[in-house]
């Protein structure tokens, strides 16, 4: 109880940072792909092929871009704030590992015994006026490749929410909703059942890690073929930060997706697409590019800020890390 008042009290004190300039014009940042592009073509490929055999319906393929860790993660945490604000935004500092993410998507949330998953799957990068916007938006809604890759994902929902949840009770809430986040938009749907008496929600956890929008279908089938092709493993890519309720039925958890992990020197953002039977080798490729685009430019625009600010919010940092835990105390709450 000491410690929960202690916290309490840390995060109710007055920011001590200062507004930054984020340099607007500068470029994103740019850096070394751990799958060389010829390469995952290739894989996309070779995908098609396992899904032509009946392996199955379909892979998300991912990779990870590396660039030098010569910024503030707490600039880049308040960066993302503005450039891409997200349901989900959060900024972990542990003991050789930083955290800094702006996630979009719900992996499982369990709150008056009620189970919720909310799948993305479908993108187009946003237009440069209105007009285009409206143009990609209408595409994307229409795109039927886009449509049934979603459907199938949305069914794989259903029957992860349908392990844990009483008979009858799973519902499709939402289907297929153009949302609209500062660099892309995203196809979206919700999928929401009653836990089962007698199941908790570590369960519910259970029966829905990892998501199938981050695996494809069947998951088990899926994530064989990604460790058969991705260069490396995920690490934190496509794994979960939220909380957990001590004592009580309720957690929320995001899918670690558009967010960037700071060690040893480096850091690293993933992004990955879902191919399907009649997946574009290149415009798979350019998916990872516009879901990384966000993160690249917040690094971009956090570099060219004065080294002042940079200077500071690595002090403030390091002031409200607690080393015996190994986690950042607080949540920077000032753009």
């Amino acid at each position: 109880e000491a410690e929960i008042a202690k916290t309490i009290a840390r995060v109710r004190q007055p920011s001590a940072l200062q507004a930054i300039d984020f340099a607007a014009a500068a470029q994103p940042a740019t850096g070394n792909s751990n799958y060389a592009r010829e390469k995952f073509l290739t894989d996309v490929q070779r995908i098609k092929d396992y899904i032509v055999a009946g392996d199955a319906f379909q892979v998300l393929l991912a990779r990870r871009i590396d660039v030098p860790h010569d910024f503030s993660s707490t600039s880049l945490y308040r960066a993302l704030r503005v450039i891409n604000p997200s349901p989900y935004m959060y900024h972990l500092v542990m003991d050789g590992l930083e955290i800094v993410g702006s996630s979009p998507e719900l992996l499982v949330r369990v709150e008056r015994g009620r189970v919720t998953v909310r799948p993305i799957a479908g993108t187009r990068p946003r237009g440069r006026n209105a007009d285009e916007d409206e143009a990609l938006r209408a595409e994307l809604s229409a795109d039927e490749k886009e449509r049934a890759e979603h459907i199938m994902l949305v069914d794989l929902g259903r029957n992860d929410v349908g392990r844990i949840a009483k008979y009858g009770s799973v519902n499709v809430t939402e289907l297929m909703v153009v949302e609209r986040y500062s660099h892309v938009f995203h196809l979206v749907s919700q999928v929401e059942g009653e836990l089962r008496d007698g199941l908790t929600a570590m369960d519910a956890l259970r029966a829905t890690f990892p998501a199938g929008t981050m695996t494809g279908a069947p998951k088990v089938r899926a994530m064989e073929i990604i460790d058969e092709l991705e260069p490396e493993r995920r690490a934190a890519y496509a794994g979960a930060i939220g909380y957990i309720a001590a004592g009580a039925q309720r957690m929320d958890l995001a899918i670690t997706i558009r967010t960037c992990v700071m060690a040893n020197g480096t850091a690293s953002v993933q992004a990955g697409a879902g191919i399907v039977h009649d997946s574009i080798p290149e415009r798979e490729w350019d998916e990872t590019e516009n879901k990384a685009r966000a993160l690249l430019t917040a690094i971009g625009r956090v570099r060219r800020a004065p080294d002042g600010a940079s200077r500071e919010a690595d002090s403030a940092s390091r002031e409200r890390t607690d080393p015996a835990r190994g986690v950042s105390s607080r949540v920077s709450s000032s753009v």
